[in-house]
């Protein structure tokens, strides 16, 4: 997954938004005000931050050196993924889908029955 594809397969969640509230360099992909990913995406090797439960968390860290606790966020809760090739890339868009699920999840009931809308 390269950057434009990993920027597509992001803003193609329901209710997902971009924004730079760091810097210009750094995408931060939101839900309901949430992140659910960050990346700087002319980064070489590529890398995105994402959500994970924490049991998850630990478990993809040890079985993929790719993988590795969140780089400047609770290391509990986010992993560092690098973009490298080593991890298919249906193994990726499925963290990035449940990084997007547990924000969500955590959104107050209305804000996600917003986002069930059509």
């Amino acid at each position: 997954m390269n950057a434009d594809e990993l920027r597509t397969y992001c803003l193609e969640l329901n209710g997902a938004r971009e924004d730079f509230p760091f810097s210009p360099e750094v995408s931060v992909f939101k839900v309901g005000g949430k992140i659910f990913a960050i990346s700087v995406l002319d980064d070489s090797p590529l890398q995105v931050s994402l959500k994970c439960e924490p049991e998850l968390a630990v478990q993809l860290r040890e079985a993929n050196p790719a993988i590795t606790p969140g780089y400047h966020l609770n290391k509990r809760h986010w992993n560092t993924v690098t973009l490298d090739g080593s991890l298919p890339e249906r193994m990726v868009r499925d963290m990035i889908e449940d990084s997007y699920d547990l924000v969500v999840a955590g959104l107050p009931r209305r804000e996600r029955l917003l986002l069930d809308r059509p």
